[in-house]
């Protein structure tokens, strides 16, 4: 395992459900030592700033730390958990899934559980298991009280357990929490490679909290780091297995991905041509991507006091939103060089350009 894949997989193994992002900021703010001034707003989004030119304009990259996770409702009298999805959840991919239940007195280990099959009647099999009817099992019986012996109670965080495995396709990675995991680990390496080059602004690196449940740290920072152009690392949907949408460009292996439309913005457009004519410029892969539905921190960040260029950047992404999800390290790789390309260009006069 390279350095690289080691920071993914500390990254991704993080436990990081909105509200609890605490893990995944420390293993941020330990890749992040040395790079930049590191200061966190009052909601718990972390900012590295790195000045690469004194009085130059200010760039914010935010990545969200958060992951789709649930949290502890209830507890039942025989030990059963009953609990509740925080973020965008689908109820087919969370049964029979294992998690990880964070405590007072530690973390433990359980599992998705629902009315047995073979007691379903016909019409229920056909439905979609409502969360409602769900449990987690972490070993319950009478005898075992959770409540004291593991410290469970409501408020607890839980996330999918799924740890970080290269596959036999040793260019992708699968894991839990790419979204936006992935987001976070370039900012780390655009960092780094911004420690070797001359940059004529002051570059922001912003580990989001909350983003899955309404962009909330995205509002919090942008307000902490007042940017004049604003950029949001995140995954993107991709189009190439059976049954998804035929004829996207969105696939695995086809480079950074150039959000020109989602549902919290429309990017600015001089950015976003910019941003094109440097990736092939530099020969750097890239594709456009939408998305319909959902958003990303810049729904925030572009609404910023008098309005902030904004422009979603990331990568395609499969079976994001459920418990393990798999990305592609050339697609990485392509989306890091990119992000640093655009760095170096964006100096005051461009950047006054973007607005006029």
């Amino acid at each position: 395992m390279d350095q690289l894949e080691q920071m993914l997989r500390e990254l991704t193994e993080a436990v990081g459900v909105s509200g609890h992002e605490e893990d995944v900021s420390s293993v941020m703010e330990k890749h992040l030592s040395g790079f930049g001034q590191i200061s966190h707003d009052r909601l718990g989004s972390l900012i590295c700033k790195k000045i690469g030119k004194e009085n130059g304009p200010s760039i914010m990259l935010a990545a969200h730390m958060d992951e789709v996770g649930f949290m502890v409702k209830q507890v039942t009298k025989v030990g059963f958990i009953k609990f509740l999805p925080i973020g965008g959840w689908w109820g087919h991919v969370a049964l029979a899934q294992r998690v990880v239940l964070r405590t007072s007195k530690g973390d433990f280990v359980g599992i998705i559980g629902s009315k047995p099959p073979h007691e379903l009647m016909e019409e229920e099999k056909r439905k979609v298991q409502e969360f409602k009817d769900m449990f987690i099992d972490v070993g319950a019986t009478g005898a075992f009280n959770v409540k004291t012996k593991l410290g469970v109670k409501p408020g607890d965080p839980i996330v999918p357990f799924s740890p970080f495995t290269v596959m036999g396709n040793k260019r992708f990675y699968m894991a839990k929490a790419w979204d936006d995991r992935m987001g976070c680990a370039v900012i780390i390496e655009v960092f780094r490679r911004l420690q070797k080059v001359r940059h004529p602004n002051a570059v922001y690196g912003v580990g989001t909290v909350q983003e899955e449940v309404g962009l909330r740290g995205a509002q919090t920072s942008v307000a902490a780091v007042k940017p004049d152009v604003g950029f949001a690392l995140d995954v993107s949907i991709s189009h190439d297995t059976p049954g998804s949408a035929e004829g996207r460009e969105e696939k695995m292996g086809a480079g950074a991905a150039v959000v020109v439309y989602d549902g919290s913005m429309i990017p600015n457009a001089k950015l976003r041509d910019m941003v094109v004519d440097i990736a092939e410029s530099k020969g750097i892969p890239y594709h456009f991507a939408y998305i319909e539905r959902g958003g990303t921190d810049c729904g925030k960040i572009h609404l910023h006091d008098r309005g902030v260029p904004s422009l979603t950047l990331g990568i395609p992404t499969r079976y994001i939103h459920s418990h393990t999800a798999i990305i592609d390290r050339k697609d990485f790789e392509a989306l890091v060089r990119l992000v640093t390309e655009v760095i170096k260009r964006l100096d005051s006069k461009t950047v006054r350009a973007l607005t006029r």
